[in-house]
C-alpha cells in the first residue's frame, strides 16, 4: 500500500507577516483511490464551468466588488457575466493607471489576475463551489488530515525551527506514525510527500527532510516515508489544491472561529483510539 500525502500551506510563516496564524496541511489518500478523487473533484468543477482553473479557496472565497455594479448580474449566463465584468475591470484598471497610485495599480492587477477564472460565478455560486469540494473530501472514509496550527503571536522566534519548519515535522512526524499504526507487517506501507512548489521554502524543506531520514524527528523514526518532497506546481495537480482548501479552512477557524467549512472536514483528521491526533494549535485542546 502507498500513500500520497499532498501539503500546502495557508497564512504567512513570518512572524510580522499578513496573518496572526499559520497553518501547515497535509490530505494524504492511497494511491489506489486517486483516480477516483480527481474524477470526483472535476465533476464539481466542471458543473461550475471550472474545468481547468485552480481551486485557490481563498480568492474564489473573496467578494468581487465590480460585480454588485453590473445590472441583473446574476440572471446572466456564465458568457455574458464573464464579459461584464472583464469590461468592468478593465475601467477600473485605466482609471486606477491614471491616478498616480503605483501600488494599488499593482495591487488591483494582481487580484484581478488571481480571480479571473471564477468571475463568471456569483459570490453564492462560489460558496456551494468550495462547499461541495470541502462535503467531499469530508466523505471521503480512506482519507486523512494532518494539520498543524500556529497563532504567531505565541510562537517562541527563539526556536531552533523557523514556524514553517516546526509544522513541517509536525506533519512529517504524525503522517508516519498514522502509516506505522496501519502496518501491519514489519513494512507493508510506504508513502510520499507532495508538496506545493514554494520556491523559497524547497531547498528548507528538503534539507530538513533529508535530517528526518538520517536522525528521525522529535517524535518518530521515518521508517515509513520515502524521498524528499515532491515539489510539484499546484495550477496541476488537484489533490495540492484540496490541501489548499483545507489548510485555509482550518486557518480560518482557529484566526476567526469560522465553522462552516471546518466542520465540513473535521471528521478526516486522523484519530487514534477515539482522540483527535491529526490536528493541533494551542487552543484546540490537544
Amino acid at each position: 500500500m502507498m500513500y500520497f500525502c499532498y501539503i500546502d500551506e495557508s497564512g504567512t510563516p513570518e512572524i510580522l507577516g499578513t496573518s496572526s496564524h499559520y497553518v501547515l496541511c497535509g490530505l494524504a489518500i492511497p494511491i489506489n483511490k486517486w483516480k477516483m478523487c480527481d474524477k470526483q473533484i472535476h465533476a464539481i468543477k466542471h458543473k461550475y464551468g471550472l474545468d481547468d482553473a485552480e481551486i485557490h479557496t481563498g480568492w474564489i472565497l473573496r467578494n468581487y466588488l465590480e460585480q454588485s455594479r453590473i445590472p441583473d448580474f446574476e440572471e446572466m449566463n456564465y458568457l455574458e457575466r464573464r464579459s461584464a465584468v472583464i469590461r468592468e475591470r478593465a475601467k477600473e484598471i485605466f482609471r486606477l493607471q491614471h491616478s498616480g497610485n503605483k501600488k494599488l495599480y499593482k495591487q488591483f492587477k494582481k487580484n484581478y489576475r488571481m480571480t479571473e477564472a471564477y468571475i463568471h460565478l456569483t459570490r453564492d455560486e462560489r460558496n456551494c463551489l468550495i462547499q461541495e469540494i470541502a462535503n467531499k473530501i469530508g466523505s471521503w472514509q480512506f482519507a486523512r488530515l494532518f494539520a498543524e496550527g500556529v497563532d504567531k503571536t505565541h510562537f517562541n522566534s527563539a526556536a531552533k525551527h523557523t514556524i514553517d519548519e516546526m509544522a513541517l515535522e509536525q506533519i512529517v512526524s504524525r503522517f508516519e506514525q498514522y502509516m506505522s499504526i496501519k502496518d501491519v507487517n514489519p513494512i507493508s506501507i510506504y508513502g510520499a510527500l507532495i508538496h506545493d512548489n514554494n520556491l523559497t521554502v524547497a531547498k528548507r524543506h528538503t534539507r530538513l527532510m533529508q535530517q528526518f531520514h538520517r536522525n528521525g524527528t522529535l517524535w518518530t523514526s521515518i521508517n515509513h516515508i520515502i524521498e524528499t518532497p515532491l515539489f510539484v506546481n499546484s495550477e496541476l495537480t488537484s489533490m495540492v489544491q484540496l490541501a489548499d482548501l483545507c489548510s485555509y479552512v482550518t486557518r480560518r477557524f482557529f484566526e476567526i472561529g469560522e465553522t462552516d467549512l471546518f466542520e465540513r472536514i473535521k471528521r478526516r483528521f486522523d484519530k487514534h483510539n477515539g482522540k483527535l491526533v491529526g490536528i493541533r494549535h494551542p487552543d484546540f485542546g490537544n
